[in-house]
């Protein structure tokens, strides 16, 4: 009988207890390593190229232009890391990956896995650098927001061209769950950009810091037509015409951190003559690249609860569960979209073109499309039989909103963004089907909310339909806000079944495990 695919974490090595390093990896130097050990083969399921043997790929490019330049990759185990350092690794980087494993961390604090299975770094690792023809992914066990003298180090040592920095907590939820999460997420996210900023300026040398930054930093009302790339002109009360940073009207205490980063580019751009690429990115969707569907072990990350779960990905999971799409409040909110592999082939691009010495900080609107949540669920709905269900609001935001987004200087390069094709739903869909047997029911709805009013009236509002009626069951009935009427997971439960009561009780059991 084959082996189900959902075993497979259960039989990788389990994680280490010691630090590893980019030489537990790879023995000998990083760039004439050959490796020495053979991975064993793997049952895989449709979404996989079919391998007969785990080898390198005899079509990759053997050279290039950028052949022999490192690059870091500063959380390039994360979602949007890890399958950018793939990417760069493809195209002819010498990439090293700092992270200190922070999201698989968190992971355990909120009893949530991924949605697809995550092999250990060391695997993940292991796979990539037999199948990339010698293209080797080095990696540095680092916390870069704590660790100042070894990352100082590490770039002295490597001497990168460049520092691509992911290694921000990203989550907006999170950042406002609590005091600690609150705290933790200024500490981890604007410690760690000084500490890169001014580890480069230390060094001395000329290295392009690239951030992977946020469409949130603008706020999501209006700045009096399109929203520009970072800057906008304005007209001094004296007359004088001036282009400055746009004004920051951060929406949670992650938005917040970002804005921070915003100024300490401005700083050092200016007084340490540092060369940086700001990248304010929309709502990511998708899960895989080409790189990631090479192998099973290679799989990206597919986040689908509340608080980290992307509102795209988070609605194509519900449909391929037969779960109702949750809409927070109206679905008036129009977000910036864009998907996982548009996210590689920018970061690539902010690479090959990066500023002058001297410049300021160069920004982009890393986004394809914009959508109105409740125009992605009526999408979803339609494309999938999905019942869609509105609840109250955890965010303080507003019901409404409009959204207009330059996205020219990345198009002047020649970028052709992917947008919601139906292809591209239907793959993301299929990854949701083929793992929902991961899913935990409990993490769906919100857990983390803006403040105690919102966390009130959440808990205690109805679950309505997309036609404004309560949902058999759903009526909160009040209370306070530990205690109303119908707890959280029991409406949960009355949600998904529907006003069918033979349902619910067989939802009850399968949540008790019978």
């Amino acid at each position: 009988m084959p082996l189900p695919f959902s075993f497979i974490p259960a039989l990788l090595p389990r994680g280490r207890t010691t630090r590893p390093t980019h030489a537990s990896l790879t023995p000998h130097h990083p760039r004439h390593a050959t490796p020495s050990f053979t991975l064993p083969q793997r049952r895989r399921h449709h979404f996989f190229k079919p391998l007969r043997m785990l080898h390198a790929d005899s079509n990759a490019p053997r050279s290039s232009p950028i052949s022999g330049k490192t690059v870091f990759v500063l959380g390039g185990d994360g979602f949007c890391g890890w399958p950018t350092a793939l990417h760069l690794s493809e195209i002819g980087y010498d990439v090293v990956i700092v992270d200190n494993l922070s999201r698989r961390k968190i992971d355990v604090e909120l009893e949530c896995e991924s949605l697809t299975p995550i092999a250990p770094i060391t695997e993940r690792l292991r796979v990539w650098n037999t199948l990339s023809g010698g293209r080797l992914i080095r990696f540095e066990y680092l916390d870069v927001a704590h660790e100042y003298g070894q990352l100082l180090e590490l770039i002295k040592r490597e001497r990168p061209v460049a520092v691509v920095h992911f290694a921000e907590q990203r989550a907006a939820p999170y950042s406002m769950k609590g005091s600690r999460q609150k705290r933790y997420t200024i500490d981890n996210n604007v410690n760690g950009t000084m500490s890169v900023l001014t580890a480069v300026a230390e060094s001395e040398l000329d290295v392009h810091v690239v951030h992977l930054g946020t469409m949130g930093v603008y706020g999501y009302g209006s700045s009096g037509g399109r929203i520009p790339e970072g800057y906008i002109d304005v007209v001094l009360p004296s007359g004088e015409r001036q282009s400055i940073l746009h004004p920051a009207y951060p929406g949670s205490v992650y938005h917040a951190s970002k804005c921070l980063d915003a100024l300490l580019f401005q700083f050092f751009a200016r007084n340490d003559g540092l060369r940086i690429t700001d990248l304010h990115q929309g709502v990511v969707w998708g899960t895989f690249t080409d790189n990631t569907m090479r192998h099973e072990l290679l799989m990206n990350r597919y986040d689908y609860d509340s608080d980290y779960g992307t509102v795209l990905n988070r609605f194509l999971m519900q449909a391929a569960s037969d779960l109702p799409l949750t809409v927070y409040g109206t679905g008036g909110q129009t977000r910036a979209f864009i998907h996982i592999r548009d996210t590689c082939k920018c970061i690539a691009l902010a690479l090959a073109n990066p500023p002058q010495p001297g410049d300021r900080v160069k920004i982009y609107n890393q986004v394809a499309e914009t959508h109105r949540v409740r125009d992605l669920a009526a999408l979803v709905a339609r494309k999938t039989g999905a019942r869609v269900d509105h609840v109250n609001n955890p965010r303080q935001e507003a019901a409404e909103n409009e959204l207009d987004v330059s996205n020219q200087n990345f198009r002047s390069l020649g970028w052709a963004p992917v947008t919601l094709e139906e292809t591209l739903l239907d793959e993301v869909v299929g990854v949701a089907e083929r793992y929902r047997h991961r899913i935990d029911v409990n993490k769906i709805m919100p857990s983390s909310f803006w403040n105690k009013r919102r966390a009130a009236e959440c808990r205690a509002a109805p679950v309505l339909n997309s036609n404004g009626q309560a949902v058999t069951g759903s009526d909160g009935g009040g209370g306070d806000a530990d205690g109303a009427a119908i707890d959280w997971q029991e409406r949960l439960m009355q949600q998904l079944a529907g006003g069918d009561a033979h349902k619910l009780e067989r939802v009850r059991a399968a949540l008790r495990g019978e």
